[in-house]
């Protein structure tokens, strides 16, 4: 509650004004709770529900009994507090069954329906005489909307319903309109919905824009814009932070989880993929781990989808008033989610780099943990993009295992780029397992200086390969003298670039991939946001 009180109300809005705000409806720093974690009672999970919507001081406020389920001082304690947000400028709208004598007396106006048509609406002082009016005096000592609501059901039953009653209505509405139109003692003018409207706004309620009503108030009342927000980027911010950083807090088994599974993965890769020599094996060797490490970076980040997921109704029911910028959500949850990537990528890179005896030394140890980060950064934003498309988890989980497959199936590690069908090979460019795979080929074959196959190692993964070593070098002898090159048993006859060559990765460099993989996280978290953008408009369809 403290943080949800923070975001709408403007930054010059006093603490007491926050407090009365949530004074009385619900437990401050409590945890709600849900099927599995005790929390408040019914009664305060109802009070919390109307608190969150009459903190963002709205200009209209439409309540469905708020008072079921509380005892009556709950429920007058309740009501007083939907008095002052009326008082205070908003129009406040809510149904109520069997209000008490203390609840009437804080109403300013009552609507009384029969099967859709209006039977009675005016001031509850104006109930007895209406009645009276129509031949059915209220007894003395009895609830005024007891009796309306047992006159009602009453005139139902009969073949003509309330007919009666609703003609009695629309006359007494005529006859009395020029005393209606001041009620309460001559002190509170009965206003149209417009006219309510423009007077909230007028006294600096928030504008969401949702409306043609609202826009057309706003136009009437105010000469100049009216600010949709009720603070600016930065509180939002900081706001939307701390409650994204409390919700990753009070569930650290999430991020226990992750991790354990990048260590176990790194483990079982790093004792399969043990100290890999140069040799032709060491190099296809190398080939699959870096095909699984980089695809496993982005398989770990799809439980970014269900983060999103979770709270996607309280996005929309917060974002309906404009109590904040949907920019400052998706930056915020960017902000906190990104120091776990960091100790995921440190922990994935420590525990394999060394351990399989990929090259580069320190440089290209802080490489391999940059493009693990960048891989990270690029699932999560993937996870992210699809949570905000998506309506359900399990929509979104298949899509997400069968793109990364694609993903894989053309990053070049199965086939290579120069072999995949014209009518495909934007795919190619369209994987996000590409840029890291390269990168990582690059950061590890990149050294003209060391060489993978030397003299009789060109024979391996060949029919030649299960010759005597003895042949071989004979065989290696009248290559070299059929080709006029001397070719010794520790000439080297490919170096990694050439490899590289082979593999078809030499169109960009590995700054480049790195580059690319950052910028197509930053490219879907802006899709991200635009999901938002398009999903959450504040119109009934």
């Amino acid at each position: 509650m403290p943080a949800t009180t923070t975001i709408p109300l403007p930054l010059s809005s006093s603490l007491d004004r926050r407090g009365r705000r949530r004074g009385g409806l619900c437990a401050i720093n409590t945890i709600i709770g849900d099927e599995g974690h005790r929390g408040v009672s019914g009664g305060e999970r109802r009070r919390v529900s109307i608190g969150v919507d009459i903190i963002h001081d709205p200009i209209v406020l439409f309540l469905d009994e708020p008072t079921s389920g509380l005892d009556s001082t709950s429920a007058f304690m309740v009501v007083k507090v939907l008095q002052r947000i009326a008082q205070s400028g908003s129009v406040v709208v809510m149904s109520i069954h069997q209000p008490s004598y203390r609840i009437l007396g804080l109403l300013d106006r009552l609507l009384f329906l029969s099967r859709g048509q209006t039977v009675f609406y005016g001031p509850p002082s104006a109930l007895p005489s209406f009645f009276l009016d129509f031949g059915k005096p209220i007894p003395d000592g009895e609830n005024p909307t007891e009796f309306a609501l047992d006159l009602i059901r009453e005139l139902e039953t009969m073949p003509d319903g309330a007919r009666d009653l609703v003609k009695h209505n629309k006359s007494w509405q005529k006859r009395m309109a020029p005393k209606l139109k001041l009620h309460d003692g001559g002190h509170k003018p009965s206003l149209s919905l417009q006219e309510a409207i423009s007077a909230s706004i007028s006294r600096g309620k928030l504008v969401s824009g949702a409306t043609d009503v609202v826009s057309t108030a706003a136009a009437a009342t105010a000469p100049s814009a009216v600010s949709k927000f009720a603070n600016p980027f930065w509180v939002e911010m900081g706001v939307l932070s701390r409650r994204a950083f409390l919700n990753t807090k009070r569930t650290p088994e999430i991020f226990a989880i992750r991790l354990g599974a990048v260590l176990v993965t790194g483990f079982i890769l790093a004792t399969i993929f043990w100290r890999l020599d140069d040799s032709p094996k060491g190099v296809q060797e190398r080939l699959g781990f870096f095909a699984i490490a980089m695809s496993t970076m982005f398989y770990t980040c799809s439980d970014a989808l269900p983060v999103f997921l979770n709270e996607r109704y309280i996005f929309l029911r917060e974002t309906a008033y404009n109590a904040y910028r949907r920019s400052s959500y998706v930056l915020s949850h960017t902000v906190v989610g990104f120091p776990s990537l960091i100790v995921l990528s440190f922990a994935f890179a420590l525990t394999t780099f060394f351990a399989v005896g990929l090259a580069g030394g320190a440089e290209g140890f802080f490489f391999f943990v940059a493009i693990v980060l960048a891989s990270f950064w690029a699932g999560s934003g993937f996870a992210t993009f699809l949570s905000g498309v998506v309506t359900h988890v399990m929509l979104g989980y298949p899509v997400v295992v069968s793109t990364l497959a694609y993903f894989l199936l053309f990053s070049g590690f199965f086939i290579t780029r120069d072999r995949i069908p014209r009518y495909w090979i934007w795919f190619h460019y369209l994987s996000l397992v590409k840029y890291p795979y390269e990168a990582v080929m690059q950061n590890e074959f990149s050294d003209p200086t060391r060489c993978f196959v030397r003299g009789v190692q060109m024979f391996d993964n060949t029919p030649l390969a299960e010759l005597p070593a003895a042949l071989k070098v004979r065989v290696l002898r009248a290559m070299s003298s059929s080709l006029g090159v001397d070719i010794g048993t520790q000439t080297c006859i490919t170096t990694g670039p050439d490899f590289l060559a082979q593999q078809a990765v030499n169109d960009l460099t590995k700054w480049d991939c790195l580059w690319i993989t950052v910028a197509w996280g930053f490219l879907f978290r802006i899709l991200f946001y635009f999901s938002l953008l398009l999903g959450s408009r504040n119109k009934r369809r």
